[in-house]
């Protein structure tokens, strides 16, 4: 791939760089676990949306500016360096509007689009069930129509942002004499539906999340059935494809993250110590690493070929490798990494924990480790399957 920008390009770049350090704001944003981190995330999205920032890569005549994939990787680049919010819509960002796009119909994307851009709708992923997590055709969670409605009974579980989502784009199974996998259908469900039960677990940091949600005879409208009745399997694949997809902009976090690591180093004192330094180098070379792997996709992409089973190569990179950076930065601070960051005596960067116990849940989420390397194994190398293949995700 040629990745010389043109002179377009450039100047989007300056642009793009010009408005975020005009308007990222200078404090971290609460979490949008929280009612007012909700509202100050809602309001940098509609920001961003004003801007034209929401979702570049979406068609024009949906609010987006037909950017083709390195125009994005600039944006994705950008927002990362200037150390922007998190994308509290993000799932709808990336998964739903996506699968809305290619598989809608033009009344839902009329109906859901501009809310998910604006964030005034904010939406979760109801794939993970207890007993079918990354065995995702083991779902349970059952679709019966009456009339024009389905009624749902069932439940999801490490559902993000449940607990402040007004949507959830979920996968019910509406045929159970069919193959596991053929049974299954797309189906946008209102949160604020009666029967819809949504409890918050709380995680280890206090934050709460994730959550459990319990759908007890909900009716959801037949129009909120996202292609087929049936081919719900087809577009989950579709949809984990995106959440694993490129990880544009990821490679920037984590040279970010690599040069906090130095300066911990430094503060630390151990900065000179040959096993630190060759363990930093070792993390500055994976970095390095991915950040042309993510070229190289970037290259297939933009010769039209989807994310095909080489995004699991991705999402098994980018996940694992968070875990090991920040994993390194406490093992340098050793008994200081016990205390929290408010400490006085505590040398730990912002955020350090948090993003250590989240880079945890980025090995479950979008598809486990375990799954990504059988889907390398059998899909990519040509190894010889498992005697039950199971390929799904978490979200």
């Amino acid at each position: 791939m040629d990745l010389d920008l043109t002179p377009e390009q450039h100047d989007f770049r300056e642009e793009v760089r010009a408005w975020l350090r005009d308007n990222v704001p200078a404090q971290r944003l609460p979490p949008p676990s929280t009612s007012e981190g909700l509202e100050a995330h809602r309001a940098w999205e509609r920001r961003l949306n004003e801007a034209g920032y929401a979702a570049i890569d979406w068609p024009r005549a949906y609010g987006g500016r037909d950017a083709d994939l390195l125009t994005q990787a600039i944006f994705s680049e950008e927002y990362a360096r200037a150390g922007a919010p998190e994308r509290v819509n993000v799932l709808a960002l990336g998964l739903a509007g996506p699968v809305l796009l290619r598989y809608g119909t033009e009344e839902q994307r009329q109906r859901w689009l501009p809310g998910i851009l604006s964030a005034d709708e904010i939406w979760s992923q109801g794939f993970s069930e207890p007993d079918a997590g990354s065995d995702l055709a083991a779902l349970r969670t059952a679709a019966v129509r009456d009339s024009d409605d389905l009624v749902v009974n069932g439940q999801k579980t490490w559902t993000t942002l449940g607990r402040v989502a007004d949507w959830i784009f979920a996968l019910v199974r509406t045929d159970p004499a069919a193959p596991p996998r053929d049974g299954i259908t797309f189906l946008m469900i209102p949160m604020d539906a009666p029967g819809v039960d949504v409890r918050p677990i709380v995680q280890i940091n206090e934050d709460a999340g994730f959550s459990e949600v319990f759908l007890t005879d909900v009716r959801v409208p037949l129009a909120n059935v996202v292609g087929d009745m049936g081919d719900g399997w087809r577009i989950a694949m579709a949809t984990l494809a995106f959440e694993r997809g490129t990880g544009i902009g990821n490679h920037v976090r984590f040279s970010d993250n690599v040069r906090e690591l130095v300066a911990l180093a430094r503060t630390l004192g151990v900065a000179h110590d040959p096993i630190v330094r060759d363990q930093v180098a070792q993390l500055y070379t994976e970095a390095e690493v991915f950040r042309h792997h993510m070229h190289r996709t970037l290259t297939l992409m933009a010769d039209g070929k989807p994310p095909g089973p080489e995004a699991s190569l991705s999402k098994l990179y980018w996940s694992e490798m968070g875990g090991r950076i920040f994993r390194a930065g406490l093992e340098l601070m050793g008994p200081h990494a016990e205390l929290t960051e408010q400490a006085d005596a505590s040398p730990s960067p912002p955020g350090w924990h948090k993003r250590y116990w989240y880079s945890r849940a980025a090995t479950i989420y979008a598809g486990t480790s375990e799954i990504q390397k059988n889907i390398i194994a059998e899909r990519v190398l040509g190894l010889p399957k498992e005697p039950r293949q199971s390929t799904g995700g978490e979200r």
